[in-house]
């Protein structure tokens, strides 16, 4: 992924114990920070501590992006998931500082999600003043859409990592992506 020129990369394990996933992140924390690509670690503030990664993602359930900071200890960038305006509205009034906005199609890391669709991504982009990341269900095949319909950034997880190229799948998705900045 990094040598495809991801930007930066999420750690998520929601079915890793705290202890694989603090391993883990140790191990891709070396990795990330000598290609100078931030490590953003999903839910646990605890691994933040320990390892001193840049950046926590909390979701709706999760702790507030105040407590979530305070958990980690540390200076990070804390970035929360919202799922439609009013969300988001509230994560950026809450601190945040960046939102997942979506899912914007049907996804397998999100089933318990309706998609949102395309139609509020230039609302968003409108109304809330931080760097705002689309997600869910986005893949190189609908990429374009979703960048004429506002997106200026997006998380593609399935795509990328069941892609038979991960690095000409990453490299094809920010060519478009860049071309269209």
């Amino acid at each position: 992924m990094i040598e495809g020129g991801v930007d930066l990369i999420q750690l998520r394990g929601k079915q890793q114990s705290v202890d694989e996933l603090g391993d883990l992140a140790d191990q891709l924390h070396e990795i990330t920070s000598a290609a100078s690509i931030p490590l953003i670690i999903n839910d646990h503030a605890e691994i933040a501590r320990n390892i001193q990664v840049e950046g926590l993602h909390v979701g709706q359930d999760d702790d507030t992006v105040a407590h979530a900071r305070k958990k980690a200890g540390c200076e990070l960038i804390v970035g929360k998931s919202t799922h439609g305006l009013e969300q988001a509205a509230q994560a950026q009034a809450e601190g945040a500082d960046y939102i997942g906005f979506g899912p914007i199609f049907a996804t397998p890391t999100k089933p318990d999600y309706a998609p949102i669709g395309l139609t509020g991504i230039k609302r968003v982009h409108h109304e809330v003043a931080l760097p705002i990341f689309c997600i869910g269900g986005i893949n190189l095949e609908n990429l374009e859409q979703v960048i004429v319909a506002g997106a200026q950034r997006v998380v593609i997880v399935s795509g990328l990592l069941k892609a038979s190229d991960i690095v000409n799948y990453a490299r094809a998705c920010k060519k478009l992506l860049t071309s269209n900045s």
